[in-house]
């Protein structure tokens, strides 16, 4: 009889190394990362600028290739896939949230949140994207365009697109960096109910240790390598 496997958890990173030329030589972005993040955790990661965060997030996502090592998203290794497959693999499972929210200029608030639904062949596109920005309140705000939206009603609209496919991960890269405290604080109210909600997990990359701890997990970066953290250290 066969034993029933565990499901892969939503990513597991090993040995991650990420080297990019320069005038002065190689330099290296990530020196041996490990990390495996369960389904429905949320995981923060922390550290200053220049040690890998960043970078870590657009390797996991499959947005850039490593140098060496194994990243799994949903068990299926992403080295083993060319570019539309990892972008196949992505659709509707993986939301992608950036500091600087990405939205295509000439669509409305509505058409931005509908895109990766008709990307998807999703027939009620547009009247589930009017529901998204219901939830992240803005749903009076349906056929404003980017540049007529304040940046946190920006980054409300790209929340309510990665989320509205119903993902399983979600990446969110420094998601409140270009916020005031204000904004800030709404998106990531947002953001963490929202993925309650949908038992998602979460990778987020933020300079906020406020923001930080109300992740399951915090995860803290040096000089391309995962550090334990201070409570770690003194353990």
């Amino acid at each position: 009889m066969t034993e029933n496997l565990p499901p892969s958890p939503p990513l597991a990173v090993q040995s991650l190394t990420l080297s990019l030329p320069s005038v002065a030589g190689p330099v290296n972005i990530l020196r041996g990362v490990d990390l495996t993040v369960s389904a429905g955790e949320t995981v923060a990661v922390i550290g200053p600028s220049g040690s890998g965060k960043s970078s870590l997030i657009s390797v996991a996502a499959g947005l850039e290739t490593p140098t060496s090592g194994n990243v799994r998203l949903f068990g299926q290794d992403l080295g083993a896939l060319d570019e539309d497959g990892r972008a196949r693999l992505r659709r509707g499972r993986v939301g992608l949230v950036f500091q600087s929210f990405h939205l295509l200029p000439n669509m409305t608030a509505r058409e931005n949140v509908a895109a990766p639904l008709e990307l998807a062949g999703r027939a009620d596109a547009m009247s589930e994207a009017e529901d998204w920005l219901d939830k992240v309140g803005l749903g009076a705000r349906l056929t404003h365009y980017p540049h007529q939206l304040s940046g946190g009603e920006q980054q409300r609209v790209a929340l309510a697109r990665a989320l509205t496919v119903r993902p399983e991960l979600l990446f969110a890269d420094e998601p409140t960096g270009n916020l005031d405290a204000a904004n800030g604080a709404m998106v990531a109210d947002l953001m963490f109910d929202l993925l309650a909600q949908a038992g998602a997990a979460l990778v987020l990359v933020t300079h906020d240790e406020t923001l930080a701890a109300r992740a399951d997990r915090i995860v803290r970066m040096a000089d391309g390598l995962i550090v334990p953290t201070p409570a770690e250290a003194h353990a």
